[in-house]
């Protein structure tokens, strides 16, 4: 059984014009992940990508992919995803670096939000994750 049997994805609920790319409405039974927004660091404290949205878009999903795991979870099981851009042009990068890990047929709600600017100017994007494990699996 997959993590994400556990998991409802509505795409379009009565009423509500489908959205391009995610699900208007995930719900599910089980205990709450909270990632905190990641940003393009590798393990060493390192910028990857200054000035490259989609090499710095690859990290994040990366490090979510990392603390995601740490929890026992995994992308199938995010619910919620917050994007967090100093230009929305760079949502192009962040989708299709997205789109690698995620079941583009259930994708996760998600939000996206142009800033004025990040913790650190050479940030051009966060992105914060919310997931839901079935019951039956806590980590230890």
């Amino acid at each position: 059984m997959s993590h994400a049997d556990h998991l409802e994805h509505l795409l379009a609920p009565a009423g509500v014009a489908p959205g391009r790319g995610y699900s208007h409405v995930v719900q599910g039974t089980g205990h709450f992940v909270a990632v905190s927004g990641q940003v393009a660091l590798d393990e060493h404290g390192a910028v990857v990508g200054p000035g490259d949205p989609d090499a710095q878009a690859r990290q994040v999903f990366e490090n979510l992919r990392r603390c995601l795991a740490a929890a026992g979870a995994g992308f199938s099981d995010v619910v919620k995803l917050t994007f967090f851009i100093t230009d929305v042009g760079f949502l192009p990068a962040i989708r299709a670096a997205r789109d690698e890990v995620i079941d583009t047929a259930r994708p996760p709600a998600s939000s996206a939000v142009q800033v004025a600017a990040l913790i650190r100017p050479e940030f051009l994007l966060e992105i914060e994750a919310f997931a839901v494990l079935p019951e039956e699996h806590r980590p230890s």
